[in-house]
């Protein structure tokens, strides 16, 4: 009876080891766990859900700094053709952004619905060798001085304790990972009872891109480029639960009253309402987990950052796992821990440009329509100010702050120069650092660089007249410069 007994036990539990686990399957945790396994790294990947992306998004917006992080993967262009490409943007009537302004390759807004962002990364992950347990949940972690050990659910209820060097938490809002730490998830919410909707038109809008609003309503609307359209309603004088129902005649009137027409809308594939909330985790690492994405921020879906800054996320900690578990790290410590140092702040002012754009949709006093009409003057008539937004919105500004003993430009975006032996983006598909210099020279590696020699990309200015030495990290980002 007890030998019985005890074969029954084992048979409900799995023991399984992995450098990386990866808890979330969304655009974060797939980008993550590519990245890593294509490094050589061990990865598995656990999802709760079952594997079915689905045709329903709430993130549509692929932003400049993103594209770019995907054309370091080779993935641009094939994503550039599952959706539309925006040049400009006119809200509420009077703002004009030209985004072609962007010194970028991708000088532009791509709509395109987040399960095609998906597709791709998950096709990525699995050719580079990512383990996937699909409808698996973890039910709670611990951690030693070697290890984190994840206690899941898998599909049929079987029991399953998995072992790995770090965790990371890509697991969304309600994060799993993040609950398991025992940390706080400060904030509130900013907007409730908004309405989604992905609808047909019978009339097709003047404007690709419209944002208006109306007394105690605002809307907008964009294009998928499909014939679909995403429109986005929030009214003052309607706020209801998030679980209330909603149907295509609530967004009709929300259309009617802030954009004057609801353009025939017709044929919904999906009609939702939710709230958004303003919170950060005060800690994106505990010991040898990680969290990144949502896990560890959201805010409002104003200027669509949410999806780009988590992408981000993933790209900033990969190289970082990928080079202490490989042993390029002089100090592993250090290096991982300028995760949250670099990530921390730039999901804090996502947090304030973010919640600053929905405020000035919901402006409805007198004194605060009076402040967005003159933002938007200064906006579209003071260039430099137009630019820094434009370039924080979509990730091209965004930059890190040096390390002690350095200074600019390290810790910048590195364009995307043209090199002798191609483009500076199409070098960094193979994962690793990039080492630009003068024709005939060989410069050392700075002390103290994550990068093993073995692996380093070495690149010639095509310019004879550059005379610096540029280190520039797999995330794209200017690691060291020297003479």
């Amino acid at each position: 009876m007890v030998v019985d007994t005890l074969e029954a036990a084992m048979s409900t539990m799995e023991r399984t080891d992995a450098q990386v686990l990866v808890v979330g399957a969304g655009p974060t945790g797939l980008l993550l766990a590519g990245d890593l396994a294509a490094a050589g790294i061990e990865v598995t990947l656990v999802e709760r859900r079952p594997h079915d992306l689905g045709n329903l998004t709430r993130a549509f917006g692929v932003h400049a700094r993103t594209m770019e992080q995907l054309d370091a993967r080779g993935l641009a262009d094939e994503l550039l053709a599952t959706g539309t490409t925006l040049d400009r943007a006119r809200l509420f009537g009077a703002l004009d952004i030209d985004i072609t302004r962007l010194p970028s390759r991708f000088n532009h807004l791509l709509v395109t619905p987040q399960y095609e962002v998906e597709k791709l990364l998950e096709r990525r992950a699995v050719e580079a060798g990512v383990t996937f347990r699909y409808d698996t949940e973890l039910r709670g972690l611990r951690q030693d001085a070697d290890s984190v050990t994840a206690d899941l659910t898998g599909p049929d209820g079987t029991r399953l304790t998995l072992r790995a060097r770090h965790l990371v938490g890509a697991d969304g809002a309600r994060s799993a990972v993040r609950n398991a730490l025992g940390l706080p998830f400060p904030g509130g919410s900013v907007i409730r009872s908004l309405v989604l909707a992905d609808v047909r038109l019978a009339e097709e809008p003047e404007e690709s891109f419209t944002v208006k609003g109306s007394g105690d309503t605002f809307a907008f609307l964009i294009p998928f480029g499909d014939g679909w359209y995403r429109v986005m309603g929030w009214s003052r004088t309607h706020q209801v639960a998030e679980g209330a129902p909603v149907d295509l005649e609530e967004v009709r009137t929300l259309a009617r009253r802030a954009l004057g027409t609801d353009h025939g809308m017709y044929d919904p594939r999906w009609v939702s309402r939710f709230h958004s909330d303003e919170r950060q985790v005060p800690s994106y690492r505990v010991g040898r987990v990680f969290l990144a994405g949502d896990a560890a921020h959201v805010h409002s879906p104003a200027g669509g950052q949410g999806m780009n800054t988590g992408l981000q996320d993933a790209a900033n900690l990969s190289w970082k796992l990928a080079a202490v578990l490989r042993g390029d790290a002089p100090d592993p410590e250090a290096l991982l821990d300028s995760y949250h140092a670099e990530r921390h702040p730039v999901g804090a002012t996502v947090l304030r440009s973010s919640g600053a754009l929905v405020r000035i949709a919901m402006a409805h006093t007198p004194l605060t329509r009076g402040a967005r009409t003159l933002g938007i003057h200064v906006v579209n008539k003071v260039r430099p100010v137009s630019s820094r937004a434009m370039g924080m919105i979509s990730g091209i500004a965004i930059a890190y702050r040096p390390p002690a003993g350095t200074t600019r430009p390290v810790g910048r975006r590195a364009p995307d120069v043209r090199l002798r032996e191609g483009r500076l983006y199409e070098l960094l598909r193979a994962g690793e650092f990039v080492l630009i210099a003068p024709e005939g020279a060989s410069p050392a590696l700075p002390p103290g660089a994550p990068v093993s020699p073995e692996r380093l990309v070495r690149a010639t200015w095509r310019d004879p007249g550059k005379r610096d030495a540029v280190l520039v990290r797999p995330d794209g980002y200017v690691g060291w410069t020297g003479r």
